[in-house]
């Protein structure tokens, strides 16, 4: 491989990967917040469970969202290119983040605080919806032959490093200030500095060019009219199987990441600092699963893969109840660094597998609104069902959700075929 090729694919793999770890970190900290602060922050007093049950429901706002923006940014994704419609929306999801921080609280505003909470987390998801998509056709359609999972990868690695960003930055936040102090302005700290890494991440995506595939695929024939009416008059049945695809993976993470915080901070006792330190002890090893998965996928091939994580995802979802409500912080740790380890079977090959369910025409909108439909599915609902759960029955049942995400997904990709991929 010639060195200005060599050099070309590291500014493409860092532009994908740096831009979803800006907007991975950037809702993470919401996620985190949602789980910490913002249920007494920005809603009425009642029962700890009702606020945080409000809380959780702000989070899924913004997965509601993500389809708007797919279809939003993957129309243009299509027509014009991937490029300056990744730069879009990322911006979008940039300044929603940054406005958080200059929120009311619901004692200061009544309902004017939870409303535009509930605004900036739709502009959120709106920008995130345009984003996976756009991140994993930049690094799967310039992969040279045999390394598409490898490069599709790339995008998905922005997830374990926005997290440890935006949960370690709370941690020691957590650390360097008093209860009352992080409660009143420390919070939103996190917030602002997503001005900076999202202006690093601009930098990054505005000296990359178009893909070849789009190139191609532009110079073949027209670009399409209405890419969302093509996807779902040419490819539904596509589009159907990769949303199906996608519900473990967000459940898994949502499962082990929001409402663990949520459930270990408050039912199991554990202390906020101890239980982040915790999870990004975890997090690591969804970062191992999906370099693992990348390079089987490329030996063997993405479905094969996701298949395997799903059967893996029943296995966690069986042994949440006896492992994570034990009572011992160990074994907590050792059920989220499986969960997440699985998470990575289920959602490291997705960058390889989505986009080559759909020709490069309407790639950009039916990879985008597969994933996002299924993080309706698998994440927006997961925190508020699980929490319903534990309430009624306990972290047993909790384990079911995640039994029957696996099942769902393991379904999809019985039905879901590779058909585009280029050679």
């Amino acid at each position: 491989m010639a060195e200005n090729e060599k050099a070309s694919n590291r500014r493409v793999l860092g532009a994908s990967l740096v831009g979803t770890a800006v907007e991975f970190y950037d809702f993470y900290i919401y996620a985190t917040a949602a789980s910490l602060v913002f249920p007494h922050l920005f809603f009425p007093k009642s029962s700890e469970s009702a606020q945080l049950l409000q809380s959780y429901a702000t989070f899924a706002v913004a997965f509601f969202a993500r389809p708007v923006g797919a279809a939003f940014f993957g129309h243009f994704g299509d027509r014009i290119g991937r490029k300056s419609t990744l730069v879009a929306s990322l911006l979008t999801m940039g300044l929603s983040t940054l406005l958080i921080a200059f929120l009311p609280s619901y004692a200061v505003a009544g309902w004017i605080a939870p409303a535009l909470l509930c605004l900036l987390r739709f502009g959120q998801g709106f920008g995130l919806g345009g984003e996976w998509g756009g991140a994993a056709l930049l690094a799967v359609e310039n992969a040279p032959p045999g390394w598409r999972a490898r490069f599709g990868m790339f995008p998905q690695l922005g997830a374990p490093v926005g997290f440890i960003a935006a949960n370690g930055l709370f941690l020691l936040l957590g650390l360097g200030l008093g209860a009352d102090d992080f409660r009143e302005w420390g919070w939103r700290l996190p917030f602002l500095a997503s001005a900076i890494l999202v202006g690093l991440g601009l930098w990054v995506r505005l000296r990359i060019g178009e893909t070849p595939a789009f190139e191609k695929a532009m110079a073949e024939s027209e670009a399409s009219h209405v890419p969302m009416a093509e996807v779902v008059k040419r490819h539904f049945g596509a589009l159907l199987g990769g949303t199906f695809a996608v519900v473990a993976c967000f459940a898994l993470f949502y499962i082990s990441t929001a409402f663990a915080l949520g459930h270990g901070t408050g039912k199991l006792g554990y202390g906020r600092e101890t239980f982040l330190a915790v999870q990004l002890g975890a997090i690591l090893f969804l970062a191992a699963g999906i370099v693992a998965a990348g390079y089987w996928a490329d030996a063997a091939n993405p479905r094969r893969v996701l298949m395997a994580g799903c059967g893996a995802t029943v296995l966690v979802g069986l042994a949440m109840g006896a492992m994570m409500g034990a009572g011992s912080l160990a074994l907590i740790w050792l059920w989220l660094s499986l969960a997440l380890f699985t998470m990575g079977f289920v959602y490291g090959p997705l960058g390889a597998f989505l986009p080559s369910l759909f020709p490069p025409r309407v790639r950009y909108t039916g990879a985008s609104m597969a994933f996002n439909l299924g993080g309706i599915v698998g994440g927006g609902l997961a925190p508020i069902a699980a929490q319903a759960l534990a309430d009624k029955g306990g972290l047993t049942v909790v384990g079911y959700y995640l039994v029957a995400a696996g099942v769902l997904s393991l379904a999809g990709l019985f039905t879901a075929k590779e058909r585009y991929v280029e050679t």
